[in-house]
């Protein structure tokens, strides 16, 4: 009898990768913890890809997507939907931008795709700015415009694409800086840049903290600062907040307010933990740019009434359980106290993020190179001992992504960071 990795091998892309030498099958989840197939229980630090925002089998999301499958599962954009009408009033009210339209997608890819088709229909031209260790998903135009190599498998593109310095505080060539003076530099750094474009750039892309890469972030008020300059010059700032919204960061509902002297940006995007595990992606642009597009455009599966109806329920629990704030809470009292584990280990370069987004850089020990071997094997290490976490990073960078549901609890952070105690020490 084959197993079903053997099964898996057989039928799915080579590219397909899975984590683990013994890849596992979660079968059921609760809370904030999940079950493989073999009975074997774990903390789940990582939610899917910070995708299981809230908890798992969230009773309020389950009823609202079984209700609304008894009704009716599908009817497409062409036809009027109540749940995406609420859904999309909700968004576009917490998003902060003025006048805002909604358009819902399946995935982040999907909802980054349209961003970049709105940007670049409403200013004409294909030329874009993204930043340098940026991921924005996997269709073409997405890895197009990705900054990290091992997630970007052509060169080729639709959009003509120049990567910014900033989106990494703690490598390269202006690390050493103070805030103040990395945000200078890599304003002057913008700056230089417009000054090689043949004018025109559509817009600048880029997640407040990047997911992918290794949950690093620029200084608070560095896209603000940025902003400052595109607005001379008529550029668009979309913010991806495919992983930074919803409050995952505590400290804030959306990464772009740490960056809000500016105004908020013209295009938001979002995706992953709204459904809670459904697929729901979306665009919020200012009203003339959602409405710049001359050519016919539904959705089939965007805003599908079963989607919707588990976002707003979703998103209503979210709100009144004050997940930001625990998220803010408890992610504080966790990257505390994985920092003073990390202080103790060589392998441990850094400990940073906020609020529940947290990333544990390792390098071989007493130098600053990345080291792959190590984050492989805390990630064996975790799983052991019942805890699943992701990892990231870039061409020059291994990182352990902690982003547990934002329903955690003290005992569960405390639970989880012993684990990953023991199993940093196991490097």
């Amino acid at each position: 009898m084959h197993s079903l990795h053997d099964r898996h091998r057989a039928v799915m892309p080579d590219w397909l990768a899975l984590y683990y030498d013994r890849p596992l099958e979660i079968t059921h989840g609760e809370g904030r913890h999940v079950w493989d197939a073999e009975g074997k229980r774990y903390l789940d630090f990582f939610g899917g890809i910070l995708t299981t925002m809230t908890a798992h089998a969230l009773p309020e999301v389950t009823k609202a997507v079984s209700e609304q499958a008894g009704r009716i599962i599908h009817s497409s954009t062409l036809y009027l939907n109540r749940p995406m009408v609420e859904l999309a009033e909700r968004i576009a009210g917490l998003s902060g931008i003025p006048d805002g339209r909604v358009f819902f997608t399946t995935s982040g890819t999907e909802a980054n795709d349209t961003a970049l088709l709105l940007a670049t229909a409403y200013r004409g031209s294909n030329q874009v700015l993204a930043m340098r260790n940026s991921y924005h998903g996997r269709s073409f135009s997405a890895v197009g415009i990705t900054g990290n190599r091992s997630w970007s498998p052509t060169s080729l593109s639709p959009l003509q694409t120049l990567y910014v310095h900033g989106g990494v505080r703690g490598r390269g060539p202006y690390a050493q800086l103070s805030d103040a003076q990395f945000t200078e530099a890599c304003v002057a750094d913008l700056e230089d840049m417009l000054g090689q474009t043949r004018g025109g750039v559509a817009a600048l892309i880029a997640e407040p903290v990047q997911g992918v890469g290794g949950f690093t972030c620029p200084p608070d008020g560095l896209y603000g600062a940025f902003r400052e300059v595109l607005d001379r010059h008529g550029i668009l700032w979309i913010s991806d907040e495919v992983q930074t919204g919803w409050g995952r960061t505590g400290e804030h509902f959306w990464g772009w307010q740490a960056h809000a002297q500016s105004g908020p940006p013209d295009m938001l995007t979002f995706a992953k933990g709204i459904g809670n595990g459904m697929s729901i992606g979306g665009v919020v642009a200012r009203a003339e740019i959602m409405n710049c597009l001359d050519a016919n455009s539904i959705s089939t599966f965007g805003g599908s009434p079963v989607t919707m109806a588990a976002g707003l329920a979703n998103l209503t629990y979210l709100l009144e359980h004050d997940l930001q704030g625990n998220a803010r809470r408890v992610g504080g009292l966790l990257i505390e106290r994985l920092r003073a584990i990390g202080a103790q280990l060589p392998v441990v370069r850094e400990v940073r993020g906020r609020g529940l987004m947290i990333g544990i850089e390792l390098v071989k020990p007493g130098t600053d190179q990345a080291s792959p071997e190590a984050a492989t094997t805390v990630l064996e290490a975790a799983r052991e001992g019942g805890l699943l976490i992701g990892k990231g990073g870039a061409h020059n960078t291994s990182v352990l992504r902690i982003a547990p549901p934002l329903s955690l609890n003290v005992t569960e952070a405390e639970e989880g960071a012993a684990i990953l105690e023991q199993a940093l020490r196991a490097v």
